[in-house]
């Protein structure tokens, strides 16, 4: 029978589980353990997909004997005792017999290997931390000398109270406990401190260790006694009345009340002590009331590789540093992954398997935290937990895990979005391809053409289970096409896919095959441009009875959609889109379309977008569908009332948007019994409802609790509506109100808010008092009252708010913030001195910025768009970004002195003539931008000393017409010029002279007359280390010189535009090294290039990616 084959599999796996630990730890020091341990990784796979095709034949048999109303509960039970005889055959009985015998051959081995059975967890990773003591201090440390400074200057300059604790943030690697460790072991610290004590702490947060290791290293006496209470006690005896200083190292524990514990002895402390904190979690920071955490960042090429060694180690240390891309660790250890490595190997076996299913993540890609959770969903590593926690909230728990560990970081420039250093993309890989010699997940980036050569090697991984076409953001909205092969031959044959991915193809039928991919749980077919016609799906679609996640976006025409989708019965989420074109809609059959769906009860997120009719589906909001978190009803609208949501009880996310016809929003939105609705909601959204009038919020029952959860709340662009909203919400920490222009709001009964945004609210601005509340951004836009930050009104800016981003956008009466007879007044009490970030934008009477904003010692970025009368800026800051201020002439003096500033941006500034006379910031400056700054006489004179420049960008300022004689910065690594006059002095004297430079764009009119490129009269070679080259606007231009590009071999990208004479490629295979050719706007090359028959095509058959247009 089969259950009793399968009953010793499962034996087999217990027996083999119990000795994973072992295993796992031996296998990074001895090959035969990590042979056995691949083998049985491999055979795993097999198992897994054998007993996940036998459990969905049972769920696809019990399912189809309900339908025919045979469902009874024996019958059901009795499916897999017959399945020997009715469906599975013999060939399902010799896999699992196979595969029963493959697990015994592994025992021998095992018993020769002596792996050692265990059935308790591995010891925790503080016993197997690489601990590094207090006094261990590096030979050499490069690099750090600011940051050492930074933290010196907090620990001794500083006794503000708000300054108690010091957190350290990093990724891995990155150097915290070192910089820590300069700190602790400076000559000035007993000066200022009476005691010191270090701790390593670890993901472990046990008090009472953490307490006596900090006891013990004050008294240098050993402490036995394991009553927390009487250790705080002699540890609060030891520091009373005492200046002090503690290092905890490498914290991971987020628990408030732990930390409320552990800081209980310091509470009689003599001002001025401190504690330095090091975790690669922000969120720690923030628990330990930090105000502002050091965030560690990564170390420049030139620190990297700053040491004192042989010459003949340059060459070999120059790579490493390329590698390491920054992380000192790396540098220090050839490499890079000793540590990580062993981070990683100690990671929980649940997190293990979802960090090395991210090496489908090619480098330098961004991804979305929902799109990994998705897949990790489909391949089963979200199982659900037993305290019955939600398996969507389970793959936040773990992807916040991984970030928190720094194997994932967010990007800079959109914190929304994710990145994996190439180090660790290097780990992941490594180990991902150590599990299996055969292929299991495929990932690759898509192209315009994605012909058979992409997939060769590929038709005999028949075990796939990830087939996932990756979009780069510059290359998703051309025509894409992939290859019929794909679809005919490859595709199908892969029955053990989890998730498929068809996105972005010209593909207009979604094939038939799907429907035997049993093992599917995500399917993604969005963003095809034939998907607008596609009117049904595959007719064998009903058998993906795991499918959870099926994205289609675009289908508009669809009209069988309903009878599939009802039979989904695993399906979680579901988004169902009309047209956004309302015009000859049939309401009756939209309506008879939605109440057919009647998707799964298991379904946690709906999403409805511009439906037509004025009521929906009964089913939307029945209180069956008791596993629904996340609800979007967008667009709809003609829809005259929201659903009854208010029990649903793990619903987590609302959002309405665009709904026109809604006028009231009450009993029907909370439920009848209005007691204790949206329980578990955490985000709701209103949005676009221009004719909401009235919010019921039907308060009778006074202990009755609406929203306990609640944490972000956004009303915007609801003018009509009246009255107040709920005001008892305990959790709040983040408030949007926009254009609500007679809404009123109770702020000060939101004790959690931290993030504050009022746009275009009259009542709200003028009649509700901040100064009882702390939030950490405040921001007010389209207030057109507001006349100065000394008036009456803007003393909602308080020192007891304590801020940290301050936005003011669209007050166009505002004149000015602060005057120099105010200084006094300002530094006490207008603008709060905690401010790190200001955006100031579409002012237009603005005019100045006084010193009084000297006072604001911790503003770092300072970003001013749109103020055209601004005449004066201040300077203390780490980023300047000025656009679009008409009557600037001129930066104040004494920029060169602000050695923090990293970035200098100026944009759209006619009248601006210096950047003063002083020069520029020479310490940190990384990056100076100077765009449509017509009137712009020079560079500064010690251009040439900006020792941190990285990249330079100089287009559309026609008066700067050279470099000075001094040159620029040898070490740029990103050139962007516009201008005939500049370029010509760079080419002529600069050029060959940038031996870092990675990327080059010659833009806006760069060489008018030039017939060549680079210019052959002139006899320039462009530098050897490009790896990307842009040349745009040449009207001329008829060929590139070879001998200009002969040393190019690291070339990886060229974009050529608006060159419409263009006619002649470089020969010789000097494109050779290409991945990526664009060329846009040049005519006479389009048809040169044309396939098989264009004298150039020749010359362009390198690179992967070919786009003329």
């Amino acid at each position: 029978m089969v259950l009793e084959e399968i009953q010793n599999l499962e034996k087999e796996l217990k027996q083999i589980r119990r000795v994973l630990d072992d295993a796992e730890e031996r296998q990074m020091k001895e090959q035969l353990v990590k042979d056995w341990l691949i083998d049985l990784q491999n055979l795993a796979f097999d198992v897994e997909d054998v007993l996940d095709e036998f459990a969905i034949e049972i769920g696809r048999r019990n399912l189809m004997m309900e339908r025919r109303g045979s469902s009874s509960k024996s019958s059901r039970l009795n499916i897999p005792h017959s399945f020997n005889d009715v469906l599975f055959n013999r060939d399902i009985m010799s896999k699992i017999r196979d595969l029963t015998a493959k697990l015994k051959d592994l025992e021998p081995q095992r018993n020769k290997l002596e792996l050692r059975m265990t059935d308790c967890e591995r010891p925790t990773r503080l016993e197997q931390r690489l601990q590094l003591a207090s006094l261990e201090i590096e030979n050499h440390v490069y690099g750090r000398d600011k940051d050492k400074q930074t933290i010196l200057d907090l620990l001794l300059k500083s006794n503000e109270e708000r300054n108690f604790v010091i957190p350290i943030v990093g990724m891995g690697g990155i150097g915290k406990t070192t910089l820590a460790q300069l700190v602790y072991n400076d000559a000035s610290i007993p000066n200022h401190f009476h005691l010191k004590a270090w701790a390593c702490v670890s993901d472990y947060f046990d008090v009472l260790r953490i307490t006596k290791e900090i006891l013990q290293s004050i008294t240098s006496v050993s402490c036995n006694d394991n009553d927390l209470n009487i250790v705080q006690e002699k540890l609060q005896k030891e520091l009373s009345g005492k200046k002090f200083l503690i290092v905890l190292d490498d914290v991971w524990n987020e628990n408030y009340h732990e930390w409320t514990i552990l800081q209980s002895p310091f509470k009689t402390r003599t001002q001025g002590s401190k504690i330095i904190v090091t975790t690669r979690n922000h969120g720690v920071s923030s628990t330990m009331g930090a105000l502002h955490a050091h965030s560690l960042e990564l170390l420049s090429t030139d620190d990297s590789r700053d040491f004192e060694g042989h010459p003949s180690l340059k060459e070999v240390a120059e790579k490493i540093v390329r590698k390491c891309d920054g992380l000192p660790l790396a540098a220090k250890t050839l490499g890079g992954l000793l540590r990580t490595n062993v981070s990683y190997h100690h990671l929980p076996l649940h997190l293990k398997r979802c960090f090395m299913y991210c090496a489908i993540i090619p480098k330098d890609y961004e991804f979305e935290k929902e799109e990994i959770i998705l897949l990790w969903r489909a391949q089963g590593f979200l199982q659900e937990a037993r305290d019955k926690q939600c398996i969507h909230d389970l793959g936040h728990k773990y992807f916040n895990d991984l970030v928190s560990r720094s194997l994932l970081q967010v990007c800079v420039n959109n914190n929304s979005r994710f990145f994996m250093h190439d180090l660790i993309n290097d780990l992941a890989q490594s180990d991902s391809q150590r599990i299996s010699k055969h292929a299991r997940h495929l990932s690759y980036i898509a192209e315009n053409f994605d012909g058979i050569k992409k997939f060769e090697g590929i038709y005999e991984a028949q075990h796939l289970r990830t087939f996932l076409p990756l979009r780069l953001s510059s290359v998703f909205r051309t025509r894409n096409f992939l290859t019929n092969h794909v679809l005919t031959n490859l595709l199908p044959n892969l029955r053990c896919l989890r998730a498929l991915s068809l996105e972005g193809y010209q593909i207009t039928i979604l094939p038939e095959f799907v429907g035997d991919l049993k093992l599917l749980r995500y399917l993604k077919f969005s963003h095809n441009e034939g998907c607008d016609n596609l009117e049904k799906l595959p007719s064998e679609m009903e058998k993906l009875v795991n499918l959870c996640y099926l994205d289609i976006t675009g289908a508009d025409k669809l009209e069988s959609m309903a009878s599939n989708v009802s039979k989904l019965t695993n399906l979680q989420k579901l988004s169902i889109f009309w047209s956004k074109d309302f015009v000859n809609r049939r309401e009756e059959v939209e309506k008879k379309v939605l109440d057919g769906l009647q998707p799964s009860k298991k379904l946690m997120e709906l999403s409805i977008k511009f439906y037509c009719g004025e009521m929906l589906a009964n089913w939307v909001g029945d209180s069956s569908f008791n596993c629904l978190q996340s609800l979007c009803l967008d667009g709809c609208i003609n829809l005259l009332s929201l659903p009854s949501i208010g029990k649903l009880p793990l619903l987590k996310k609302v959002r309405i948007k665009v709904l026109r016809s809604v006028r009231t929003v009450g009993v029907e939105f909370f439920g009848e019994n209005m007691t204790n609705t949206f329980s578990s909601l955490e985000i709701l959204e209103f949005e676009d409802m221009l004719n909401w009038e009235k919010w019921n919020l039907c308060e009778v029952d006074e202990e009755a609790r609406k929203f306990p959860k609640l944490r972000e709340l956004l009303i915007q662009k609801c003018p009509l509506l009246l009255g107040s909203m709920p005001e008892d919400l305990p959790s709040l920490k983040k408030l949007t109100i926009g254009l609500c222009w007679k809404l009123i709001i109770a702020v000060q009964n939101f004790p959690l808010l931290s993030e504050l945004e009022i746009r275009g609210c009259h009542e709200v601005i003028y009649k509700v008092r901040l100064r009882s509340i702390k939030v950490e951004l405040f921001e007010i836009v389209d207030c057109e009252e507001l006349c100065s930050s000394r008036e009456n009104n803007w003393g909602l800016l308080t020192q007891s708010m304590s801020p940290q981003y301050l936005r003011i956008s669209n007050c166009p009466q505002l004149v000015s913030i602060g005057t120099e007879e105010e200084r006094e007044e300002l530094m006490q009490l207008k603008i709060p001195s905690s401010i790190v970030r200001m955006r100031i934008n579409n002012c237009e009477r603005l005019e100045k910025l006084s010193t009084t904003l000297y006072s604001l010692t911790l503003l770092m970025e300072l970003k001013l768009l749109g103020c055209p009368k601004l005449i004066s800026v201040i300077t203390p800051l780490e980023s300047i970004e000025i656009y679009g201020c008409d009557m600037l002439k001129g930066l104040p003096q004494g920029l060169n002195k602000l050695k923090h500033c990293k970035r200098i941006w100026i944009n759209n500034c006619s009248n601006l003539i210096s950047l003063g006379e002083s020069g520029l910031p020479t310490t940190n400056l990384e990056v100076l931008r100077l765009y449509s700054c017509r009137r712009l006489q020079g560079l500064p004179g010690n251009m040439h000393s900006l020792n941190a420049l990285k990249k330079l960008e100089i287009r559309d300022c026609p008066n700067v017409t050279s470099i000075l004689e001094e040159g620029i910065p040898t070490h740029l690594t990103s050139l962007r010029i516009g201008g005939p006059n500049i370029w010509k002095a760079i080419l002529e004297r600069d050029l060959h002279t940038l031996t870092c430079l990675k990327s080059l764009d010659i833009l806006s009119n760069g060489c008018p007359d030039a017939v060549s490129f680079p210019q052959e009269e002139i006899g320039v070679t462009l530098p050897s280390s490009l790896t990307y080259l842009c040349i745009s606007d040449f009207p001329k231009l008829e060929s590139l010189s070879s001998n200009g590009f002969h040393n190019l071999t690291s070339l990886q990208r060229l974009t050529i535009a608006n060159c419409p004479n263009l006619k002649t490629l470089p020969g010789n295979n000097m494109l050779s090294s290409l991945l990526e050719l664009n060329i846009v706007g040049c005519p006479m090359m389009e048809e040169r290039c044309k396939r098989d028959k264009g004298p150039e095509w020749s010359k362009i058959t390198y690179p992967h990616t070919l786009c003329c247009y």
